[in-house]
């Protein structure tokens, strides 16, 4: 089992900054793959960026260039960077873990809204 804790987020205008993090404990040498996904109002959840175990990013189109996902493994913790902030950035933010076998583990989100 891998358990998942995001923190970061909260209410920033138009063009602001916030850095998300999630903290990992558990079965965390299992983890072949961390991912940040978001849900907005009224939508599905979609990837944002994800990072694997050789280090290789991947983005979501929509936030190339503004996010960045990065990871603290002496911490036990992976970051999303996220800048030039928009209102249609608005969603409840979920970190994600996924193992070698392909069972995905969840955190419980954070909110991360933008004023216009």
């Amino acid at each position: 089992q891998v358990q998942l804790v995001e923190s970061g987020g909260g209410l920033v205008q138009t063009g602001g900054s916030l850095r998300l993090s999630c903290a990992v404990s558990g079965n965390r040498f299992s983890i072949n793959v961390m991912g940040w996904y978001r849900q907005g109002p009224g939508k599905q959840r979609d990837l944002v960026a994800l990072i694997a175990s050789d280090g290789s990013r991947n983005y979501a189109d929509s936030t190339k260039g503004r996010f960045t996902i990065s990871r603290d493994n002496a911490k036990n913790t992976v970051y999303l960077q996220l800048n030039s902030l928009q209102p249609e950035d608005t969603a409840v933010y979920y970190c994600n873990a996924k193992n070698w076998v392909g069972v995905s583990f969840w955190g419980q989100g954070t909110q991360v809204t933008v004023s216009s």
